[in-house]
């Protein structure tokens, strides 16, 4: 199974959209499926339902740090490569999706939300653009970080 449907399956699970991206990488990131669930689990709905960053973005460049991440602080062109690789993920992101925020995502304004907790039917699943986000930030995930292309 390739990322993107597994994240897509995660998300029809239950789980949010940030684990639902960050759990489809768990065997890699060296983590248990229950790990990865509680570490991605405050950036769903762009981040606390905040509705900022896009959770399934959050996903994607929180497995760019464990993957491809640098811990040395005088490390400048580990985090130049990281960056420029977030930044090309990110990029590539916003233009299938249209926007790397979750309101806008949502066509929601400032402080505006949608009632919660949604019960997660078909039409749930129809009328919101997550199932598709996790998708693609899945797939651009494993794009970049399954493979030493960036």
């Amino acid at each position: 199974m390739n990322k993107a449907d597994r994240a897509e399956e995660l998300f029809r699970k239950g789980y949010n959209c940030s684990q639902s991206v960050f759990v489809a990488f768990a065997e890699e990131l060296g983590m248990s499926e229950e790990e990865a669930a509680r570490m991605a689990s405050p950036f769903g709905a762009g981040f606390g339902k905040l509705r900022e960053v896009c959770g399934a973005v959050s996903g994607m460049t929180m497995a760019a740090g464990v993957l491809r991440g640098y811990s040395d602080p005088a490390d400048a062109q580990g985090k130049k490569a990281l960056y420029a690789l977030v930044q090309k993920m990110c990029r590539e992101f916003e233009e299938k999706e249209g926007s790397l925020i979750c309101r806008e995502l949502l066509g929601l304004k400032k402080g505006q939300d949608l009632e919660e907790p949604a019960v997660r039917t078909e039409e749930y699943y129809r009328s919101r653009p997550c199932v598709g986000a996790c998708r693609t930030a899945a797939e651009i995930a494993e794009k970049y970080l399954q493979k030493e292309n960036d």
